[in-house]
């Protein structure tokens, strides 16, 4: 038994475009690689942007996009590099308040650093170099302020023989 012939359901087939010849694809290929070629940027568009026109009332200066410094270096190397001046910050000095040499003597006199320093040095220890510099510096300050305010420890020239060899052991033992 034959079968009888079915009949199309819905759409029908568009009937196959007609093959190309070798001309005509030799001729679209010519078309598409001339398209290909002029894809891209423009040659230096990294270095030199397109900036897009900006509306005027933004900014008057456009930003530039290029990364890092934009500063002209000097190319030639005669060309001095002036350095800029550095401001020196004033440096703020703590303002000790004016003692009067008076003041000044009994405050040192009465500095328990400086008992401390000399008990050690009565008892034969050997001062640090930092606690012996200050010691000594104290004690130049303490006969500079005695002669400003007129003070005489010597009586007679024994007192003065002994009070040299305290002032030596004082100073270092030398």
């Amino acid at each position: 038994m034959k079968q009888p012939a079915r009949a199309p359901r819905g759409k029908t087939k568009a009937p196959k475009s007609k093959r190309q010849s070798r001309e005509e694809l030799n001729q679209q290929a010519r078309v598409d690689k001339k398209d290909k070629k002029h894809r891209g940027n423009a040659s230096g568009s990294r270095a030199n942007p397109v900036a897009p026109a900006q509306k005027q009332g933004a900014s008057s200066k456009a930003k530039d996009p290029r990364i890092g410094s934009k500063k002209p270096v000097p190319l030639g190397g005669s060309v001095a590099v002036v350095a800029k001046p550095v401001k020196a910050k004033p440096v703020v000095a703590e303002k000790k308040p004016k003692l009067s040499p008076q003041e000044e003597l009994s405050m040192l006199e009465n500095s328990e650093r400086l008992d401390t320093l000399l008990d050690r040095l009565e008892n034969g220890e050997v001062l640090a170099a930092e606690d012996q510099a200050w010691l000594d510096q104290t004690l130049d300050r303490i006969d500079v302020l005695m002669e400003q305010l007129g003070i005489n420890l010597d009586d007679d020239d024994a007192d003065e023989e002994a009070e040299e060899d305290m002032y030596r052991l004082l100073k270092g033992g030398n």
